[in-house]
């Protein structure tokens, strides 16, 4: 057999839909990508959504909206991917990075309520795997922390405490107490690339929670703009009869999504409900299969939490990294393709010359050394789930 990590789930539906927009004459930003925001919206619960070409662009143009800059400090996650604290240094915020707590990939709650100080803005907790984080505790701790809180603006003013901004970018989908991913944190962003549960190929989105005296159309609008150049009108706009003149408010980004991009998208949210019930399915599966073994699983759904199902993580119990990387190297042999979610921030080199160093975080990177991802994605079959399981376990038991 020959198991790929996660190749995306095109149909015929996706791909006709494609070809539709090509044929319309529209591919950039119109009205399949205004109407994909809208339905991104609605799956949320939120009355506004805004897509982009990324998840890191949606969580930098949503520090830039905050007004996020210099002298300001954003904590987020050790244990994550570069696009949680590369935003931070994007905007000229200091990056705070919080390890991990014991035997978990979510921050430790207690090092993230010592890390706040009187500079501190907006903490990104990260959703590893498609589980949302313990957002109670996170919200506990901004509203203790109030009294440090400075804001310099009048939307930081309208909080009055520490903004939570979610990397969101594995649960579109998941719940946290019943409540969806995107309708939780202050923002939450998504990420719509070719491994995530539902693709647009490349792609993103914002969501939020409405804000005490500002309409949700005047920060759609706000996100448009910096968005496109600072734009005063879209393409959309300009293409009404007379309607060719615009302004440049100011001089900003361009990180539009695309027409092309959210028929993509439009069709893999009619598909999504079955895209998540069978992620649920190949969780179970390998879970029962793994019940027996010396590693510590993921619980992606619990009473106060389900999942997204986005990754499968396991961790081999007492073992290191030399051990680890043979496994990936013996399953690949095999024709099973494996991955490492994540190498600490700490432990690369961007983030060595800004002064951070892996001995600061010790927790994460116990849950780095002995981690591997097995392949989840709706294409796999139970019989390969079974081949991968099999392997698996005699590999690591040699």
């Amino acid at each position: 057999m020959k198991i790929s990590f996660s190749p995306p789930d095109i149909t015929q539906e996706e791909i006709d839909e494609v070809v539709d927009t090509l044929k319309s004459g529209w591919i950039t930003t119109g009205p399949k990508t205004k109407l994909f925001e809208k339905e991104v919206a609605e799956y949320t619960n939120n009355s506004k959504a805004v897509c982009l070409n990324s998840a890191t662009a949606a969580m930098e143009m949503t520090l830039r909206l905050l007004g996020i800059g210099e002298g300001d400090e954003v904590i987020t996650s050790a244990y994550t991917y570069s696009a949680s604290a590369s935003v931070i240094h994007h905007v000229g915020a200091k990056i705070v990075l919080v390890d991990t707590a014991k035997d978990s990939f979510e921050m430790d709650y207690e090092q993230l309520e010592k890390a706040i100080t009187e500079k501190t803005k907006v903490i990104i907790p990260v959703d590893i795997a498609g589980i949302m984080c313990d957002y109670d505790k996170i919200f506990e701790i901004v509203n203790r922390k109030k009294n440090l809180f400075n804001p310099s603006n009048k939307m930081q003013e309208a909080f009055g405490r520490i903004i939570i901004m979610a990397d969101a970018a594995h649960s579109f989908g998941a719940t946290y107490k019943n409540k969806p991913s995107g309708k939780v944190a202050d923002f939450s962003c998504f990420s719509f690339h070719a491994v995530k549960n539902l693709t647009t190929a490349e792609g993103g989105a914002i969501t939020w929670k409405s804000i005490p005296g500002f309409n949700d159309e005047d920060i759609y609008n706000q996100l448009m703009l910096l968005s496109l150049h600072g734009q005063s009108k879209d393409a959309l706009a300009k293409t009404k009869p007379g309607a060719w003149e615009y302004d440049i408010v100011a001089p900003n980004y361009k990180c539009n999504m695309t027409d092309i991009m959210a028929s993509l998208g439009l069709v893999q949210l009619r598909r999504y409900n079955e895209i998540l019930e069978r992620r649920r399915q190949i969780i179970n599966l390998y879970d029962k299969l793994l019940i027996d073994e010396n590693v510590q699983t993921l619980n992606h759904y619990t009473e106060s939490r389900v999942s997204s199902g986005h990754l499968y993580l396991v961790r081999l119990l007492g073992k290191d990294e030399q051990f680890r990387n043979m496994v990936i190297e013996r399953m690949a042999e095999r024709g099973i393709a494996t991955n490492v979610h994540y190498k600490p921030l700490p432990m690369h080199t961007a983030y060595k010359k800004l002064g951070f160093d892996i001995k600061d975080y010790p927790n994460a990177f116990d849950m780095y050394k002995n981690e591997i991802t097995l392949p989840l994605h709706t294409l796999l079959k139970d019989e390969e789930i079974r081949y991968i399981v099999k392997e698996f376990k005699d590999i690591i038991s040699k």
